[in-house]
């Protein structure tokens, strides 16, 4: 059975680790044709709570180094901003008649207190529970990702992915995120570019809130 926080709604304990601001660094490695694209970046992720029942999601990344031992100092014009991202994460549950939505339409049946006995409910067959995360980039794409979390791992993949006319070419992806000792662990692999999914990006980051 799970404990719940008194400042959180039971639907959000399996995802309380990744509570708070984390910051660190990480590498990009990824081959489009015969082009090997590489660098070091510094990675800043929030996820907060605002009382409803998703964890908020915020990501921006700037590129800090070439990969092969060169670092970018501040006002070099390589250190360029690479993503910026925003989005919401929750369990995956069916909506019904207590829940706001769509849009603004409020609900129209009381909304009784959700319990831990509740969220056990929604246990999948690997002990783990299904989650889904919207995730909304700067540069156009929207990606709808469905996973699970089990303890402090979380693995998804992209359901669906949208972009924008002007957007690069950008079809699929994975993500993986860990608690190991404290740290955050984060891997991203993505297919774009005409390039099959493949290995992209990964960082090591530590709890700064």
């Amino acid at each position: 059975m799970i404990d719940i926080p008194a400042d959180l709604p039971a639907d959000l304990v399996p995802l309380s680790w990744l509570r708070g601001v984390w910051e660190g660094t990480g590498v990009i490695d990824y081959v489009v044709g015969e082009e090997r694209l590489r660098g070091e970046f510094a990675h800043r992720v929030s996820f907060s709570h605002d009382g409803s029942d998703a964890l908020g999601y915020s990501a921006t990344a700037v590129l800090i180094g070439d990969g092969d031992g060169a670092e970018f100092a501040e006002g070099d014009p390589r250190r360029v901003p690479l993503v910026a991202e925003t989005g919401f994460w929750r369990l995956t549950r069916p909506l019904g008649a207590a829940d706001a939505g769509p849009g603004l339409l409020p609900p129209t049946a009381p909304a009784p207190a959700r319990t831990a006995d509740d969220v056990e409910a929604l246990r999948n067959s690997a002990d783990g529970f299904d989650i889904e995360a919207s995730i909304v980039h700067a540069d156009g794409v929207c990606e709808l990702y469905l996973g699970q979390v089990r303890g402090p791992r979380i693995d998804l993949a992209t359901d669906a992915v949208v972009r924008a006319a002007g957007a690069k070419d950008y079809l699929a992806a994975t993500r993986m995120y860990g608690l190991v000792d404290g740290h955050l662990l984060w891997a991203w692999d993505i297919a774009a570019l005409g390039a099959e999914l493949g290995s992209h990006a990964s960082a090591r980051l530590q709890k700064v809130q």
